[in-house]
């Protein structure tokens, strides 16, 4: 035996088409919020092809982050860069350092005394150019940051010294809502306001 459905007019048809989008629509803007709820989230990350990377990033952020080059001294974005705020992986968005540890080492290289979430960078021998240096790599990413140098001010000696081409800034002011909310009490507790 054959059922028969009624037939629905090209106005109802429509009609339902255009409900169905807007709740996909819905849920979309749903999951966007809550992801930028969570900020950076390891579980979500998954690395980016060659290809995917060559083609979302400048030359010279693919040049420093996956080929381990060093952009030029005092002429990159960030090196005299004063706002508050935190810099984040170019390619994955793991938080790496905060303004509160940043330094004028000049060196004309953004310098930082400590990282952020430490477990978010790992470090590797590196012995190009006739010498033994610390490397400084995002731990989910693997993008090459810089170097880490034991001549850095107090309290900690350390000089992390990075590349603006690896790092992404966020500014105290956008951290919430770009899902990074769980450092504003950092600045809070130093008495760094939202501009």
């Amino acid at each position: 035996m054959t059922t028969m459905l009624p037939r629905t007019s090209g106005a109802a048809r429509g009609w339902l088409a255009l409900i169905l989008l807007s709740a996909a629509a819905a849920q979309a803007q749903t999951a966007a919020a809550q992801a930028r709820s969570k900020g950076w989230n390891p579980m979500d990350f998954k690395k980016a092809t060659d290809g995917e990377l060559r083609r979302s990033l400048t030359p010279l952020q693919y040049e420093v982050t996956q080929r381990d080059a060093t952009e030029r001294a005092f002429n990159n974005e960030y090196w005299d860069n004063h706002q508050p705020g935190i810099y984040v992986d170019v390619v994955s968005g793991e938080p790496l350092f905060s303004s509160l540890d940043k330094y004028d080492s000049g060196t004309g290289w953004p310098s930082f005394t400590k990282p952020l979430e430490p477990g978010n960078i790992r470090q590797k021998t590196d012995r190009s150019l006739f010498m033994v240096r610390t490397e400084v790599r995002s731990t989910r990413a693997d993008s090459h940051l810089g170097h880490l140098f034991d001549d850095g001010p107090p309290p900690t000696g350390l000089r992390y010294c990075m590349n603006s081409a690896a790092l992404r800034f966020i500014p105290l002011e956008r951290l919430e809502a770009e899902g990074y909310g769980q450092f504003l009490p950092l600045f809070e507790a130093a008495k760094v306001h939202r501009p």
